[in-house]
């Protein structure tokens, strides 16, 4: 899996500092995908120790949000487990798919946003997207994900 870029941002995970990583090789292709040039495998390998340098050169983050990955949920997981066992910065994963893959454990995670872009729906700041963003929050019967996405609604 590789990434193409990283970006620090406020808009992606409500009150958060997000250092957004965007993985290239994503096997949605959502029709009107704003970022298509990250359909095809390119960039730089991403590792847990490409992961640490990013965290350490990005002094001030709270949250590393995994914009893709979809071709490999296994490996998405591996590294948000890294992340929490190696920094006190929360972690996220926008997946482009419906529902979570079998391979994300819930553990590894602060939020999952989830659903591909739908143009006749909008994207997560409009009442009427597919898309949603939760939080993954200790409940009664266990960790559960809690829907967020009105945060983003003005």
């Amino acid at each position: 899996m590789k990434y193409v870029d990283v970006k620090e941002v406020f808009a992606e995970i409500p009150d958060e500092i997000t250092l957004a990583i965007n993985i290239s090789g994503c096997p949605i292709h959502c029709p009107s995908c704003h970022s298509q040039y990250l359909w095809t495998d390119i960039g730089t390998p991403l590792t847990i120790e490409s992961l640490a340098e990013m965290l350490q050169s990005h002094i001030g983050v709270t949250c590393i949000c995994l914009m893709g990955g979809d071709q490999d949920p296994a490996e998405i997981d591996r590294l948000a487990c890294w992340v929490k066992e190696n920094s006190k910065v929360r972690t996220a994963w926008y997946s482009g798919r419906s529902e979570l893959p079998k391979e994300i454990k819930l553990a590894h995670f602060d939020y999952l946003k989830t659903g591909p872009y739908d143009e006749a729906r909008g994207p997560l700041n409009v009442r009427t997207t597919n898309q949603r963003l939760y939080r993954v929050e200790q409940g009664e019967a266990g960790l559960q994900l809690t829907d967020i996405t009105s945060r983003f609604w003005k």
